[in-house]
């Protein structure tokens, strides 16, 4: 073969090479094209990767508010403390023992702990580390003390977490988050998750290959969907004083838990409720009780389940409460039910065992008046057959004793049924409501902030009748008189400047081993009561479950004190005045206006020429906030608190100040109050003229008019002469 033939096969082999991959390529240009994929991926989102840039735009939590559009439940930026160790950095950690002792000082973790993340850290070449969980969700305060220490290589990466700013405040109502948002754990957080749940959006735009925003360029806006805010029917200042007073009578008598549920009578809206124990949602380790008893537990109501019976027999035509009967015990086929002293009374007319609260007239009035099936006809127009419907999650329903006439008799008194606190407080309303019964409800509206939409709206709404306007007014009339009767078991929860309507209830507790509890204290205490009794505008009820009583106590005085002191508060709360000695009612003519950047001075003179006394907080010359708020009516001689536009701000003296006077203080400077009493201020730590920025907490005593410091803090001194109301079904 020739030189020219070797030439030209070669010319030919690498042409036909040529044409090949050619046409290899080509083909493969031609399948790109008509498939838009390179190995697998998709071809148009490789460009967009490689020739674009996006960015996360987060949406915010939906926050949680009371009545008044206090927050307390809301989204705010935190901080996590980041380490930076790789030294190609100009700014890293140079010396980690020296780190880890100052950082120590600052976030309260062991110096060995820090000493190990930073030191582990560069010997495994990580660029930069975290310090823990005890070193996120910072806040900002504790932020700018460890960026004050100015430590190389330290630095803090914002992230935002879920806070509640009113720490134990209606935590069973409210529930709580991960710190991150991640995930809700209970309550409305977790019920209403759909709504405060927010969505990310996303920036989109062209960039060239140094990553410079190309001019010109298209933009792509996905904008995120903030959470929806929400408002509840809940009281800030009502429920703080519910928080109060638990935890004085909770550290005074130890219980094994309490319930207290405050309610609008004409509308059913809840203004207070709270449970104990309780925990702290920005500390949700350490929870131990989950159960919103109000609602997600049920027991024996013991006598204040009386009402109904009553409210039955009434509207039956079959009740005279003149009548007489035997008190003490009577049979019931082999059972034996007896009045709570045993002995009985003798012979009394049923409005005097309605005051006593004895079990044997209400025996007579279930059997004998009204019969099993017309009693259990009321138990279900009260609403205690099923659930109320209020909107909080996992409500339970009541376990009604049915069946046998001994069934009938102890449900009359309230034993052996069950039912759920939030059960008893909707039957309220309808004594309180001239027979109508209110559906109760805790969340106002839901309001979607982005496009200024409400897009949930609760109003007030009649669930039944189950008696009529004279039969409501003769039960409250009778309910009147078991706390201002000399025999009635409701004298200790007496308030001066109010007539107040209600029932005592002591409910027996069964045991481990299937029987009743005995023994001093082990009940369940309770009161039911709404005032002003001629028109009732407040119901509140109190339940507290085996208190640790002195021999001599009754049970009865740790219900009364937070049954008094909610009670009195919320009423000035509502600005519902009290009767002066005539009985007339107190008027508040003169009505609080919005003194908002208005001159201190022209305020002051202003309002005490009404007669009222200011307390001026701060040293500027201009209002910014105010308590009362504005619309408000107050008497002569109440005080106004102003707050002035100075940076200089020092403690007040407590002295002689009401409760709702110190938490207006609170809610004008934030500044945490720690209440230990009732009545009116007596002493407090740290002293007036303190200056505030110095103040964590101050702690206030209150005690009655007339009494001294050094004496014992007495409820009511007829208190302790209280009997027991308490039950008895004995076989």
């Amino acid at each position: 073969m020739g030189k020219k033939s070797k030439v030209t096969t070669r010319a030919m082999f690498i042409l036909v090479v040529f044409l090949l991959g050619m046409t290899i390529a080509f083909s493969r240009f031609v399948y790109i094209q008509a498939a838009k994929e390179v190995q697998g991926h998709d071809l148009q989102n490789l460009l967009e990767r490689r020739w674009s840039q996006s960015y996360t735009l987060e949406g915010k939590r939906g926050t949680i508010f009371d009545r008044n559009g206090d927050a307390l439940a809301e989204e705010i930026p935190s901080y996590t403390l980041v380490a930076i160790l790789d030294d190609r950095f100009s700014d890293y950690v140079e010396d980690p023992i020296n780190t880890a002792k100052e950082l120590s000082a600052v976030l309260d973790i062991d110096v060995a702990t820090i000493e190990g993340f930073l030191v582990n850290g560069i010997e495994a070449g990580r660029v930069q580390v975290e310090m823990g969980p005890r070193a996120k969700f910072l806040s900002f305060e504790k932020k700018e003390e460890v960026m004050a220490l100015e430590l190389p290589g330290i630095q803090m990466r914002e992230d935002p977490r879920r806070f509640y700013p009113k720490q134990t405040f209606a935590s069973h109502i409210i529930g709580y988050t991960e710190r991150d948002m991640s995930t809700a754990r209970m309550g409305l957080e977790s019920s209403l998750n759909e709504y405060l749940q927010e969505e990310n959006g996303r920036i989109s735009y062209q960039k060239d290959g140094r990553n410079r925003r190309l001019t010109n360029a298209n933009e792509v806006i996905e904008p995120p969907k903030n959470g929806d805010s929400v408002f509840l029917t809940l009281d800030t200042r009502i429920q703080m004083t519910i928080e109060q007073t638990m935890n004085q009578v909770e550290e005074e008598y130890d219980p094994e838990r309490m319930m207290a549920i405050v309610a609008n009578a004409k509308t059913g809206e809840i203004l207070g409720m709270a449970n104990r124990p309780t925990f702290n949602p920005n500390q949700y380790e350490s929870i131990e009780n989950y159960s919103n008893f109000n609602v997600q537990s049920r027991f024996e109501p013991g006598s204040t389940m009386k009402i109904f019976s009553l409210a039955a027999a009434i509207e039956e035509g079959v009740y005279n409460g003149q009548e007489y009967f035997q008190s003490g015990s009577i049979q019931v086929g082999p059972h034996t039910i007896r009045d709570h002293n045993r002995a009985g009374w003798g012979q009394i007319t049923f409005d005097e065992g309605f005051q006593r609260s004895s079990n044997v007239a209400f025996t007579i009035l279930a059997l004998e008046r009204l019969g099993g099936d017309t009693f259990y006809d009321y138990i279900q127009s009260f609403g205690f057959d099923e659930p109320t419907g209020i909107d909080l999650p996992n409500e339970v329903n009541s376990m009604i004793a049915r069946g046998s006439r001994s069934d009938i008799a102890a449900t009359s008194f309230g034993q052996g049924t069950a039912v759920t606190p939030i059960q008893l407080v909707q039957a309220s309303t309808a004594i309180a409501n001239g027979g109508k019964m209110m559906q109760p409800y805790i969340i106002d509206r839901i309001v979607n902030d982005d496009e200024n939409e409400i897009v949930l709206e609760n109003k007030p709404q009649v669930v039944n009748e189950p008696i009529s306007e004279s039969t409501a007014k003769e039960v409250l009339n009778l309910m009147e008189t078991v706390v201002s009767s000399e025999v009635g078991t409701g004298r200790g929860f007496a308030i001066d400047g109010f007539d107040v309507a209600g029932k005592t209830g002591t409910a027996e507790i069964v045991g481990p081993d299937g029987r009743y509890m005995s023994g001093h204290g082990n009940f369940i205490y309770s009161f039911i009561g709404m005032a002003p009794a001629e028109d009732p505008e407040v119901i509140v009820y109190v339940a507290i479950d085996r208190p640790k009583l002195a021999d001599d106590e009754a049970g009865s005085i740790p219900v009364s004190m937070i049954f008094k002191s909610v009670m009195k508060q919320s009423l000035q709360y509502l600005n519902i005045a009290p009767t002066d000695e005539n009985g007339e009612r107190e008027r508040r003519d003169f009505e609080i206006e919005d003194y908002s950047e208005a001159m201190v001075t022209d305020v002051q003179s202003h309002l005490v020429s009404e007669g009222l006394e200011v307390v001026v907080l701060g040293n500027g010359k201009k209002v910014t906030d105010q308590y009362p708020s504005s619309g408000i009516g107050v008497y002569p001689g109440e005080k106004v608190l102003l707050m002035t536009d100075g940076e200089e701000l020092y403690m007040p003296d407590f002295t002689d100040w009401s409760l709702r006077q110190i938490y207006g203080f609170q809610e004008l400077t934030g500044v945490d109050i720690d209440i230990h009493g009732n009545g009116f201020g007596r002493d407090q730590m740290p002293s007036p003229a303190t200056d505030i920025s110095k103040v964590d907490v101050v702690r206030v005593t209150l005690l009655p008019p007339g009494e001294v410091l050094e004496e014992e803090v007495i409820e009511d001194a007829e208190s302790s002469e209280l009997n027991d109301d308490e039950d008895f079904f004995i076989d």
